[in-house]
């Protein structure tokens, strides 16, 4: 008797471990994080993060905020290659998410100075020069990016220039254009080339940042008055074609759209308009959740809380924008646990999450590692 319940005790004891250590793993399966460091080796805290947590991914920068004449991720190609085959090593699947913001423009963080091609135009000149040209370019690219390593990249920019006055995308060249088939026309040659070198993809910024004055980096962007509906079309022309890997959704207020809440942790732009008036089944990402959109608005927890039920399948902490707010991934983790055993967050939810992030991971091919240094020979 004594021993049937030390085997029941045992046995108990061991499917608690086994259950806390999936949820573990779940939560960190929900996550794509920055760390700071050009070099990873097994006793590096980001791989010990990625195997205990089973980490969704890292998102690379080249600006290190913590020393403005310093890099944060980026020296070199030979140093590249060799950080994110030691990150792919740390996971144990091999297919870990290593992101970047390529898309060209102000907006490329493989510069020349470091050794480089660094001289991708912006979206608005490749657009003006035609699909030839863009096909050119953007194969260039995903070489670049898959020669290093890299095989997820937070790009293309679908949002439409619709406002002259908005700085961050139409000031800076990074819309394609004004009218939605020219935009995912060219969004399409950017998502083609991509997936050439075994790269996946996000469309940014759900719903449309294209009509917007403000800069979320920064605060709070009320686009209510100036929105228009035709910004969702780049989205609903792309899922037709079923060429989309991730969406990534903006951080802007529409009380049109959600009378509470941003889009990024708004469970009727994500759930409603976007997977069921679009028809969108794949995986969601938010914009960086360190952004002074939210940290201005919400505590920790309750971005956490918001954006997992509103449907975001990765949530993204870049640890990039405020050194004084740099995120362990073992808070952010026992933060969305948290939530579980509370039962804030359903399990079920976690899994819906998991299903579609390992779809978009059976989307990768092996990226090409380079033989020799001179990794960009023929490619400038």
């Amino acid at each position: 008797m004594v021993k049937s319940i030390y085997t029941v005790f045992a046995l108990l004891l061991l499917f608690n471990t086994l259950y806390a250590d999936s949820l573990y793993k779940m939560a960190g399966a929900m996550l794509i994080v920055g760390f700071e460091g050009d070099q990873v080796t097994p006793k590096s805290q980001i791989c010990k993060d990625i195997k205990r947590y089973n980490l969704a991914g890292v998102i690379l920068f080249e600006k290190n905020p913590t020393n403005p004449k310093g890099t944060k991720n980026i020296l070199s190609p030979k140093q590249l290659s060799t950080l994110t085959r030691n990150l792919q090593n740390c996971s144990s699947d091999k297919k870990l998410l290593i992101a970047i913001d390529e898309e060209g423009g102000v907006v490329q963080r493989l510069k020349k100075r470091y050794g480089f091609y660094g001289s991708y135009p912006r979206a608005s000149v490749v657009s003006q020069k035609g699909t030839k040209y863009a096909a050119k370019i953007y194969s260039k690219m995903a070489k670049e990016l898959s020669l290093v390593g890299i095989n997820y990249n937070l790009a293309p920019v679908v949002d439409l220039a619709i406002n002259p006055k908005n700085k961050i995308i139409v000031g800076y060249g990074r819309s394609f254009g004004q009218d939605p088939n020219i935009v995912a026309k060219y969004a399409n040659i950017f998502i083609d080339n991509m997936h050439k070198r075994g790269i996946v993809t996000s469309l940014k910024h759900f719903p449309g940042h294209g009509s917007s004055i403000g800069d979320t980096h920064k605060g709070f962007v009320d686009v209510t008055k100036e929105w228009s509906s035709i910004e969702i079309e780049p989205y609903r022309l792309l899922i037709k074609q079923n060429s989309i890997d991730s969406v990534m959704v903006a951080h802007i207020f529409n009380k049109n759209l959600d009378a509470k809440y941003p889009a990024s942790l708004s469970k009727n732009i994500i759930d409603n308009i976007l997977r069921r008036e679009l028809g969108y089944s794949g995986v969601v990402i938010t914009d960086d959740l360190q952004m002074g959109a939210i940290t201005k608005h919400y505590n920790i927890k309750d971005t956490i809380r918001l954006a997992i039920k509103a449907g975001n399948d990765i949530l993204l902490f870049g640890n990039q924008l405020d050194p004084k707010k740099v995120y362990s991934s073992k808070m952010l983790v026992d933060t969305i646990v948290s939530l579980v055993k509370e039962g804030t967050i359903s399990i079920d939810r976690l899994k819906e999450s998991k299903e579609r992030i390992e779809k978009l991971k059976s989307r990768l091919n092996s990226i090409e590692q380079p033989k020799s240094l001179n990794i960009f020979e023929g490619l400038m």
